[in-house]
């Protein structure tokens, strides 16, 4: 499938990581190593999204297109709808957002996500999850949790271990997790068409993403279903501090 579109949101003032999209790996700029891996899923066309001009600046240097956003935009969806409102986009095309903080994130799952939407022409909005099996993972509220209905749609995106067997204690948990618990892990990346991202901004703001600090739930709190696609293709390690940046560096160096 090639008739998908991919948007990297990235901004320069990150509180915990200022300029990382800028952070060399191994002599590469990260944004650059995103915008590389998303060019081998088959986009049509690969486009950078940011607020600041030294990042703009290495995007072009590199050969990649990029439009300069606004800088007040309070989310990279919010980014990324800017962005895509400059483009001579058709109403059913499909626009991937693809984290700018991802550098090792797998063509293939952008590939697989645009496809499960186009599959689904009533649907707005598609994502990704993995089954978790991993007590850890499933107590830690870094590790954003969704449960799915029949159809494979998001019921509820959260921080908290959801669902939750209430006769479970935690010795008896790892076992229900990969027997009796359909817990699963979102990966954060999405598919959207763009007549929805057309109208994203007059959607009300939920207090229950707020709460959460989930912007995926201002989606379903407004109506419109997040179709998830259950695969094993990761986003990888997503990078949110100078020393998640030195893990990955000596991981792909142990890797070489």
């Amino acid at each position: 499938m090639k008739n998908f579109n991919v948007i990297i949101p990235a901004r320069f003032n990150s509180s915990r990581f200022p300029g990382k999209p800028l952070a060399d790996i191994l002599g590469k700029p990260m944004i650059i190593r995103v915008a590389e891996r998303a060019s081998l899923s088959g986009a049509k066309q690969v486009l950078v999204a940011t607020d600041d001009q030294r990042i703009a600046k290495v995007v072009k240097d590199h050969k990649f297109d990029c439009v300069l956003t606004n800088s007040n935009h309070l989310s990279g969806t919010d980014r990324l709808v800017e962005a895509a409102k400059r483009l001579d986009l058709l109403h059913d095309e499909i626009v991937v957002n693809v984290q700018g903080d991802e550098p090792e994130i797998e063509p293939k799952l952008i590939a697989d996500v645009a496809k499960h939407l186009d599959s689904l022409p009533h649907v707005a909005v598609a994502t990704a999850c993995q089954p978790i099996n991993s007590t850890s993972d499933f107590l830690n509220p870094n590790v954003v949790k969704v449960i799915l209905d029949k159809n494979g749609r998001a019921i509820y995106f959260s921080r908290s271990p959801i669902p939750w067997a209430r006769a479970n204690n935690l010795e008896r948990l790892s076992t229900n997790l990969t027997k009796n618990i359909a817990a699963y892990q979102h990966i954060g990346i999405y598919a959207y068409r763009y007549k929805f991202l057309e109208k994203y901004s007059l959607l009300h703001q939920p207090e229950i993403e707020n709460s959460e600090q989930l912007e995926q739930l201002r989606v379903i709190w407004n109506g419109y279903a997040i179709a998830c696609l259950v695969t094993e293709n990761m986003a990888g390690a997503g990078i949110d501090t100078p020393a998640d940046l030195d893990k990955l560096i000596k991981t792909i160096t142990h890797k070489n």
